[in-house]
């Protein structure tokens, strides 16, 4: 066995002595401290936050909208993109959704004594509302203005593939009693039965523009806002789009595990001066390197808890974050992961405590302090590097 095999084995040696007999393997350690080991673990502590990402993301569909979610409520949010009859007012409204993700306005159509308001949007497709990968709903909300003089005659829903190919679906009995509120719309395109059509060209794989009519009983002054308008319904890994995400994470596993390092050791190194002791700053960072080994054993535990996970279903709210669905939605998914949520508060309580007490021998071993004295210190420089880490990374 040549050296080089031999080194690389005396620090894997050092690694697993860390968690059967940790005041043998940090006082060898303390002897002769090099950086491979502690290095070693920090690699390791990114691929398994790496593979327990990997692991998550292969069970979670996200559902995937039209504008795309990234993008937010385009569609709603600029009024030159709708046309309307000429005698209506086409206005962005400050009354909106709540919720960032549908941004700041509404689009507003009013007119002044009329019977019919229509609004039409064009140029968004070829939008594909067919098949396994097409969308399979259209969800909107409407807010509809008027005065009790006159009642809400009829509602329609239009998705043209041409100017004359097109199909329909009535919307009156959803919005009969929605006057002056914001109504959620989610109507299925399927199964298409429940939808008119008109023109041979009409083509759930071709739809380019989206246009809704509402009538009046009587004249009156009108109003209809529009917001949150998507194409949504299929679902979809993020891991379909590439391992870019994994990459990300094993970046981020390592940002994690080397600010958090460097905090902990630099409270030790100050806090063990303060106590009297004086210890070069190397041996303290390579010892505290080494005592962060319970992050990858979380990790790992992270994993196999995650290895529990049914397939699981993100609906649009999820992300959109509209105030309240959002809620309903996270309660529901913690109610089906309830396994993993306590499999990894567990292991993150133990990891804390693990963590703490082989800082405190790690201290008490190689610097020469009481045992007292060595468990204030590593619990102080572990809490207040748990707290720097996060304000760190919420930078």
């Amino acid at each position: 066995m040549g050296m080089e095999q031999k080194r690389k084995l005396v620090f894997i040696r050092q690694i697993l002595k860390v968690l059967y007999a940790p005041h043998k393997a940090f006082r060898e350690i303390a002897q002769t401290p090099q950086y491979v080991g502690a290095i070693l673990i920090m690699i390791l502590s990114g691929a398994m936050v790496s593979l327990g990402a990997y692991t998550y993301l292969s069970r979670a569909f996200v559902e995937q909208t039209l504008p795309i979610t990234i993008n937010g409520d385009q569609w709603t949010e600029n009024s030159t993109l709708w046309a309307s009859a000429a005698d209506a007012m086409i206005t962005e409204s400050d009354d909106h959704i709540q919720g960032g993700f549908y941004g700041n306005k509404s689009i507003d159509f009013s007119t002044i004594s009329s019977t019919r308001i229509w609004m039409l949007l064009n140029n968004i497709g070829p939008v594909d509302c067919s098949g396994l990968q097409g969308y399979k709903n259209v969800s909107l909300r409407v807010k509809t203005i008027y005065t009790n003089n006159t009642s809400l005659a009829s509602a329609s829903l239009y998705l043209f593939s041409s100017q004359t190919d097109y199909f329909y679906y009535n919307l009156t009995t959803y919005l009969l009693s929605a006057n002056g509120i914001w109504y959620n719309l989610t109507i299925p395109l399927e199964p298409e039965s429940a939808w008119s059509s008109n023109g041979t060209n009409a083509d759930w794989s071709n739809i380019n523009s989206v246009k809704l009519e509402f009538d009046w009983a009587e004249d009156a002054n009108l109003t209809v806002r529009l917001d949150g308008l998507f194409f949504r319904g299929f679902f979809k890994s993020p891991l379909e789009s590439g391992l870019y995400a994994i990459y990300d994470y094993f970046i981020r596993g390592l940002l994690q595990f080397v600010v958090i390092w460097i905090i902990i050791a630099a409270f030790i190194y100050l806090l063990t001066r303060g106590f009297g002791s004086i210890n070069p700053w190397k041996p303290i960072l390579i010892l505290t390197g080494f005592a962060l080994i319970p992050m990858v054993v979380q990790a790992a535990i992270t994993v196999l808890a995650f290895s529990t996970l049914p397939t699981l279903r993100y609906p649009f709210e999820f992300i959109a974050g509209a105030e309240g669905e959002a809620q309903a939605v996270i309660d529901q998914v913690i109610a089906t992961e309830w396994l993993a949520s306590q499999i990894l508060r567990f292991a993150e309580t133990a990891a804390y405590v693990w963590i703490v007490a082989l800082l405190s021998i790690m201290i008490h071993v190689s610097m020469k302090l009481g045992w007292f004295k060595s468990f204030i210190i590593g619990t102080v420089a572990f809490f207040a590097g748990l707290v720097v880490q996060g304000f760190i990374l919420a930078l």
